[in-house]
């Protein structure tokens, strides 16, 4: 492993320390810090000629400033005559915008895998993306890791009984299925539209049967919540006697925390592919690490073994 480098910026480097820890290496030295005037400055403080380095940097909030960071990173990376580039993106935002569905409107996630590659990443590693097409943006290979594996067994281990899994749209609906069938569950779907650009949604109706049932949602993401409380206020509607939520990153932005903490879902279940601060933990959040996976996947990407071999 010695000509295997680990990086980070600054939005997470919980996560970059805890998968070098998985990793038994210490995490690369690198000056990430903005000037007064907004200018980000980069500088890779050891030697990583002809090595294989790996930049750990979520696109989470503040979402540009991380971006710029993580270009940046890359750019340095590059100059400095490494080997291999991976970035490492556990979060890809930008996601929701991967075709024109309006006119005049960009595809920004395409717009995301240009500037990343021209940066000089040689490698994308990400974690459930919002859609699986965006890979195809990319002309570098794309590992593409789930949480469909950590959260199955936590709800696993919970050993819940008359559960049904719910998917919160119909682009969900093949996630949801795989993590129902983990969980020997009926799926159920709900039916929703969104409302223009202002991310708001409207809850039609349930396709499938929940009375009686104990509820877990499945999606991608939580980022106002708003989608989250409709769903289960629809599902309690319906007759479901308790609700549960899990996603893979929790977003949590704007009225995102004090919307879950005043529905009555009774847990929320997500992974830290995104810095979950203290003012937005709650007793009913629970965050599951994915430095493990994301550590595993490191060492085989590095060592030229199996990345698909991990989820057999």
């Amino acid at each position: 492993m010695d000509e295997l480098k680990v990086f980070t910026g600054n939005a997470h480097p919980g996560l970059a320390r805890a998968i070098c820890d998985y990793l038994n290496m210490p995490l690369g030295k690198a000056e990430v810090f903005e000037f007064s005037n907004e200018n980000i400055f980069v500088r890779i403080l050891e030697n990583v000629r002809e090595r294989d380095v790996f930049v750990i940097q979520p696109l989470s909030s503040p979402v540009n400033k991380n971006l710029v960071e993580l270009l940046i990173m890359l750019d340095a990376l590059k100059r400095a005559s490494a080997s291999r580039i991976t970035a490492v993106i556990p979060y890809y935002n930008y996601g929701r915008t991967d075709k024109k569905d309006q006119p005049r409107v960009p595809i920004t996630a395409r717009l995301l895998a240009d500037l990343i590659t021209v940066a000089g990443a040689n490698r994308l590693l990400t974690i459930d993306l919002h859609a699986e097409q965006i890979q195809g943006f990319f002309t570098i290979p794309v590992d593409e890791l789930t949480g469909l594996f950590i959260l199955t067994q936590y709800f696993r281990d919970k050993a819940l009984d008359n559960l049904v899994v719910v998917a919160t749209d119909i682009g969900i609906s093949k996630r949801a299925r795989d993590f129902a069938a983990k969980l020997n569950a009926p799926l159920a779907i709900i039916e929703k539209r969104r409302l223009g650009n202002t991310g708001a949604t409207e809850t039609l109706d349930v396709i499938g049967d929940v009375a009686g049932m104990r509820a877990l949602t499945v999606d991608d993401e939580i980022d106002t919540a708003g989608s989250l409380v409709g769903a289960v206020n629809t599902l309690l509607d319906h007759g479901a006697t308790e609700t549960y939520a899990c996603c893979t990153h929790p977003v949590f932005s704007g009225p995102a925390i004090q919307r879950i903490a005043s529905s009555p879902v009774k847990e929320v279940v997500v992974t830290d592919t995104i810095p979950v601060p203290g003012d937005k933990k709650l007793d009913k959040i629970t965050v599951l690490p994915v430095a493990s996976i994301l550590g595993e996947a490191i060492q085989r990407i590095h060592t030229g073994s199996s990345i698909g071999a991990m989820f057999e």
